[in-house]
């Protein structure tokens, strides 16, 4: 449907004259007939009916206004949604759980005006496609190759890095202790039903098993959140690893334990991907909030994946 000619029909209905609706749309009165004509042999219905003081809407008429209202509301809607300045930044995170989304919740709290809309891409590869289709303007993603294999124009910056905890049930010989080593959990079993073979999650963690010997296994189907912890509450022997970030509601009586790792300390590195011509004015004030200093952990050896490094 001509979106001209249901924005000139909805101006003559409300001016009651085909003159001054065109002199609202700076058209001439010769196309408003034009335009209303041809919406009328569109619909196979007279929308106006024609008097010495001007025009009023026919039965048909009447009906289809409120339609070609909304009709205007959505062309208006749309174009709002790619408009730059106008449309939500939309912004890719991992998981809604995890550190990324909790970065964005304390951005959104800090620029309360700026529209977010956030996605989950499934891994980096989808997300740096969206990047460069434009798809989404940003991703925050763990890159397990160096910044400069990235495809031309897309840019990466490193923005923070997550400490590893360990998570465990009350029954379980770590439950009491405030802190382990990577080297204290060698030959216990680490389950992450989670893990995608090809992932860049994956990808860590199995740098992470082979660095310091651990066993972490992702066997069975993944169920979620909320079976993995009640799996862990209720076993003695099984642990999981989870972000230190990472948000986590549980009922009271299955008595979780989140455990420090230390001496190194695994970290996650999550990194800002952005199209460098992208020209979202909320894409930059983003980066600056990212760019802020964070915790500073220089005191305590952290360990990542070389490709990280």
């Amino acid at each position: 449907m001509d979106l001209d000619a249901v924005r000139t029909f909805v101006a003559v209905a409300d001016a009651g004259q085909f003159r001054e609706a065109a002199l609202t749309l700076s058209i001439s009165q010769q196309a408003v007939s034009k335009r209303i004509a041809a919406l009328e042999k569109d619909l196979g219905v007279r929308l106006f009916t024609r008097t010495a003081r001007g025009a009023r809407p026919t039965i048909d008429g009447q009906a289809f206004l409120p339609h070609a209202r909304d009709l205007l509301r959505a062309e208006e809607r749309a174009a709002a949604s790619v408009r730059p300045g106008t449309r939500a930044l939309r912004v890719d995170v991992i998981g809604r759980r995890l550190a990324p989304a909790g970065l964005l919740r304390g951005f959104h709290r800090a620029h309360p005006d700026t529209a977010l809309d956030v996605v989950t891409l499934f891994d980096a590869d989808a997300a740096i496609a969206a990047v460069r289709s434009g798809t989404i303007d940003a991703s925050f993603r763990a890159l397990t190759f160096p910044a400069r294999q990235l495809p031309e124009g897309i840019e990466a910056a490193r923005v923070r890095d997550e400490p590893l905890q360990l998570l465990t049930g009350p029954a379980h010989e770590f439950a009491a202790a405030r802190a382990v080593t990577p080297a204290q959990l060698v030959g216990h079993r680490i389950w992450m039903p989670g893990l995608v073979a090809g992932t860049e999650w994956a990808a860590y963690y199995d740098d992470l098993a082979a660095a310091f010997g651990l066993t972490i296994e992702a066997t069975g189907p993944d169920f979620g959140t909320e079976p993995l912890l009640d799996t862990i509450a209720e076993s003695s022997v099984l642990a999981t690893f989870v972000g230190e970030q990472t948000r986590l509601v549980w009922p009271a009586d299955d008595d979780l334990r989140r455990i420090a790792v230390h001496d190194p300390t695994p970290v996650y590195p999550h990194s800002l991907i952005w199209r460098r011509d992208n020209p979202h004015p909320a894409l930059g004030t983003l980066r600056d909030y990212l760019g802020s200093p964070g915790p500073d952990r220089r005191d305590a050896p952290t360990w990542t994946p070389k490709w990280a490094q």
